[in-house]
């Protein structure tokens, strides 16, 4: 976790909440990664304040009529990632996902 007091509280607290109120909850979340494991993610990359803004912009796009998806946190610091016309700046996945392999395994 990033070096500063606040950025440590807020990931004890994201984890408090993973473990305590999460767990115990049914999934719901139409995004992966979860919305607090991309807090915390944002977080530890970018520190209390950014990663408290793109965290807190990823909770507003979490919505019933949001398609959903796959949404990592960025490589490189941008408020405004999600809101370009153009994908050509997203970074390629670091781990792929499952599905990926099953479609290269059948063809």
């Amino acid at each position: 976790m990033n070096s500063s007091p606040v950025a440590r509280g807020m990931g004890r607290a994201i984890r408090w909440y993973q473990r305590r109120i999460s767990a115990n909850t049914p999934p719901r979340c139409r995004y992966y990664p979860t919305c607090s494991r991309y807090a915390y993610e944002a977080i530890e990359r970018f520190g209390a304040l950014r990663g408290g803004l793109l965290a807190t912009l990823r909770l507003l796009r979490c919505r019933p009529w949001s398609r959903g998806g796959i949404d990592d946190v960025p490589q490189r610091y941008s408020v405004f990632y999600r809101f370009s016309w153009s994908k050509a700046h997203e970074e390629p996945r670091l781990t792929p996902l499952a599905s990926d392999s099953k479609e290269t395994a059948t063809q």
